[in-house]
Formats: C-alpha cells, structure tokens, sequence
C-alpha cells in the first residue's frame, strides 16, 4: 500500500502526531525530574499520580464525546486547548525563578484536553480505514510512532537541559500548527452518533460504557493486552532497577557500561529493531494466517521478555531483547487491526477510550514487580512474567478468535 493510497485523515494524523510526539517526547519523559527539581520528591509522585488519575478519568468522558458530537470539532478544540497549555507553560518558565504553581496547572490542563480527544482520533482512524487495510496502517502508524519517540528521546537527551524554554517553545509552535492541520485537512463524515438514553448525564455516560463492558469478547482481548503491556513496561521499572543494583559493569573501547547505560541500549535497541524491520516484518506476516501470527509473536514476545527479567549478560540481554522486539513487530499491528475490527460503527470512541484500560492495567502491573522483586529471585521473576504474558496470550487468542468467532464476522460488515 502506498502513500498515496492512504486515506487523507490517515496522512494528517501520521504526520501531525509525528512531530508533536517528537518534540513532546524530549520533555514529558522529564516531568517527574522537573516536579521533583522544583518541589520534592514526594510532591512530584503524589502529583503524577494524580495526573494518571485524572487522565484515566477524562478519557472516559472523552470516549463518550466523540461518539456523540462531531469528532472533528472535538479534535479541533482538544487540540487548541492543548497547545494553549502548552503556552502557558512556556510563559511560566520564562522568569528567572519558574511559576511553578501556573506550570503545574497548566500541565494537568494538557492532560485533560489531550485525554478529551485522544478516543476521537482513535475513532477517526478507524472510520478512515477498512478491515483490509488496518493492518498497513496500524503497521506504519507503529513505524511512526517509534521513529519519532527516537528522536524526541535523542532531542531530550541533548536539549532538556541547557534549553528547557527552547524546546517548551517549539512544543507550544508544532501544538498550535496541529489543529489548523485538522481544521484545513481532515474529513469527518461519520454521521452516526449514539443517542442519549438517560435524562441524567452521569447516568448516560456508564450506559454508554455497558455495550463494551458487555462484550465478552473484548473485555478479553483489554485483559489480555493489558498482561502482554506489563511485561514491557516492567523494562523501566523492575528490570531498570535490577539492572542497575545488579548487573557487572563491562567496558567496550573508553566506553564503560553500567546496568543504567545497559538499560539505555535495550530501549535503544528496541527503537531501532523497530524504526528498521517494521516493513520487513509486516510482509513477511502477510504469508502466515493471524491466529498463527499473532501465536508466534506473542510466544516470541513472552520468551524475550522471561529471559529478560533476570539475564544478566550483555550479550543475553540484546538477544533476547532482539527476539522480544520481533516478537512484539509480529503481533501488534494484527492485534491492532483486529481489535478495531471488533468495534461498532457507533461505539468507536467509547470503544476506544475503554481500551485504554490495558494501559493503566500494565503501568499498575508494572509497578508492583517492583515490590513483588524485592521478595523474589530474579529467576522467581521471570517465572512471574512468563505467567503474565501467558495469561494475556491466551485472553487474547481466546478473544480473536474463539469466543468471539461468530461476533467478528458480523462486526466486520459494519466496519467501514
């Protein structure tokens, strides 16, 4: 499939979501630093915290919007209010000493406006595509997405310090170029809304959340995702500790490495293997059925990671990260696809904003490996994660393609 064949809303949504993650990608990683620099410790957690809260909270809100007014002028005022916060931020770091109270309202200002429109450019995407098409997309957009992260991590690392205003500037431009893009090129001609069923807003709101919570099938494929997302995330959180207290400092050339650095190349490695193989592998899975793609990927996935969780040879690491990166470029952008597959025409935003769930589900997941790692073996660990990803394999594959055969098939004659 080529660039030109891609739907217009796909283009807008590629190259805008590109160079905004680029640019907010070399600042958001640093929020905590910031909070923590400026504040404490203390306060920095309990507001982030906070932020996730809050963020899970409207994108439940958010999901309900898009499916009931046009998701074209949801964006277009998500995305203004967006890059108005970011203007605020901007102004508040340009005193000698930082506004630190308007910077941290203006931040929990962007994650409500970002978390209002994120389920209606899901749904956008998916009114824009077809089940023959989805996985291309989902592929490039996968492509995308890391691409820039790299380089937003690369612009971070070099930048953040010396030029926090510079790059909070660039930020506030490219979010102020975003919703004149839309408001210029997108197309919305999804017409079907959801109806309101409940004089009572809140009351309307969790109806409207009962079709999805009701689909047995996809409350599956949220599980499953949400046991398969842990075991990445658990990467920076207890693998990044282990690895840091644990692993035998080596030196290639005048380059020493630390667990901290061996933890940097494996997310390195992870963005290049992507950035690289996205198309390679995509084609490749183009010969083999989805069940067994998705099978293979996922055993590949939970091999890798298992092994990763308590490896502490460099040359093990980058291998088995290797095989867990090809594992993950084999089943995600099928799962994707399939999982968009599964959605009503008229319930994609609501939809969308539930599946966000597996997010929230695995940074929890994540996170308490880290106290579970405090009581076990590093070997226990990988055990621990080897049941996680299997759980998740298995919700999954289960959701696909058993439990809702009969349901996909009508659903895919209402996906357009």
């Amino acid at each position: 499939m080529g660039w030109k064949e891609y739907p217009q809303n796909i283009k807008v949504r590629l190259i805008t979501s590109f160079f905004s993650r680029a640019v907010s990608s070399a600042v958001m990683p640093f929020m905590a630093l910031f909070f923590a620099q400026e504040i404490n410790k203390v306060w920095a957690g309990m507001f982030l915290i906070l932020t996730v809260i809050i963020g899970f909270m409207v994108n439940l809100i958010g999901g309900y919007i898009s499916d009931r007014f046009p998701r074209k002028k949801v964006l277009l005022l998500t995305a203004s209010g967006s890059a108005f916060m970011f203007f605020l931020m901007t102004l508040s770091l340009l005193p000698a000493s930082n506004i630190i109270w308007l910077f941290a309202v203006a931040y929990i200002g962007f994650i409500i406006t970002s978390s209002l429109g994120r389920p209606a450019m899901h749904a956008i995407i998916m009114d824009s595509t077809t089940p023959e098409n989805r996985k291309a997309v989902y592929a490039l957009d996968y492509w995308f997405i890391n691409l820039s992260m790299a380089i937003g991590a690369a612009l971070g690392g070099l930048l953040y310090v010396n030029y926090q205003k510079e790059l909070f500037m660039l930020l506030t431009f490219t979010s102020t170029i975003i919703p004149i893009a839309y408001g210029i090129w997108l197309r919305d001609r999804f017409t079907e809304f959801s109806k309101k069923t409940h004089d009572n807003l809140f009351m309307d709101l969790i109806s409207n959340y009962n079709v999805a919570i009701k689909d047995s099938a996809f409350v599956k494929v949220v599980l499953g995702s949400t046991f398969i997302f842990a075991a990445e995330f658990s990467l920076n959180s207890y693998i990044g500790i282990r690895l840091a207290e644990t692993f035998d400092s080596i030196t290639i050339g005048n380059l020493g490495i630390d667990g901290v650095r061996m933890l940097s190349m494996l997310n390195i490695q992870n963005m290049l293997l992507v950035v690289c193989l996205t198309f390679f592998i995509s084609r490749l899975t183009d010969r083999l059925s989805k069940r067994k793609a998705i099978l293979l990927g996922l055993i590949l996935y939970g091999i890798g990671y298992a092994t990763i969780t308590s490896a502490n040879t460099w040359y093990i690491l980058l291998l088995f990260n290797l095989i867990a990166t090809l594992g993950e470029l084999i089943y995600s952008p099928i799962k994707e696809a399939e999982k968009a597959n599964m959605i009503p025409s008229d319930k994609r935003g609501s939809y969308s904003a539930f599946s966000n769930l597996s997010f929230s589900g695995a940074e929890l997941i994540a996170r308490s490996t880290i106290i579970i790692g405090a009581f076990l073996m590093p070997m226990m660990m990988s055990v621990y994660i080897g049941i996680i990803i299997m759980i998740g394999t298995f919700l999954i594959y289960t959701g696909f393609f058993i439990s809702s055969r009969a349901s996909n098939t009508s659903r895919e004659n209402k996906v357009s």
